[in-house]
């Protein structure tokens, strides 16, 4: 039998407990946004990686405000989101070339949302071979790149390609 090590997926295990608080709460009230691997602050919303990815690249929109649904946020709101949606489909294809994306909501529990309570948008960037028979047989993920090196990545290329202004 064959071994895949996977270590930082320990973290997930341990913590993978009900909260006290909600983690994109706690992470915007947080000075160090590399330790919470906040690419980018707006006015209204904020750019996280999602620390348990899909697929390299996994990052998330989601606003201050903590509301269980998107009919909750003010327009204004709702609009910087979308912004900052295209902003983040624009460095994630100029930096890590997929060949689609996928992009949405889960807004409840039977939705599949993984933080109750506080809207988010998932952005997932897709590649026709990214589906192979680790996830179809195993179900099991195979992340080519760590969360460390992500987050620098894209740092860099949100700055560098204006997507922060």
């Amino acid at each position: 039998m064959k071994q895949i090590w996977s270590p930082w997926r320990m973290e997930y295990i341990m913590d993978h407990s009900p909260m006290k608080d909600c983690i994109f709460c706690q992470a915007i009230h947080q000075a160090d946004d590399t330790a919470n691997l906040i690419l980018f602050r707006g006015e209204r919303a904020f750019v996280i990686l999602n620390r348990y990815p899909y697929t390299s690249g996994h990052l998330m929109v989601v606003p201050y405000d903590h509301f269980a649904s998107i009919t909750q946020l003010e327009t204004a709101t709702r609009a910087e989101m979308m912004e900052l949606l295209s902003k983040v489909e624009q460095v994630l294809g100029i930096e890590y070339h997929p060949d689609g994306f996928n992009l949405g909501a889960n807004i409840g529990e039977v939705a599949g949302a993984g933080v109750l309570g506080h809207v988010h948008f998932h952005v997932v960037p897709r590649w026709a071979a990214d589906a192979n028979f680790m996830t179809s047989v195993a179900e099991t993920r195979v992340l080519p790149e760590g969360l460390a090196q992500t987050y620098h990545r894209l740092k860099e290329s949100w700055e560098n390609f204006g997507a922060g202004e």
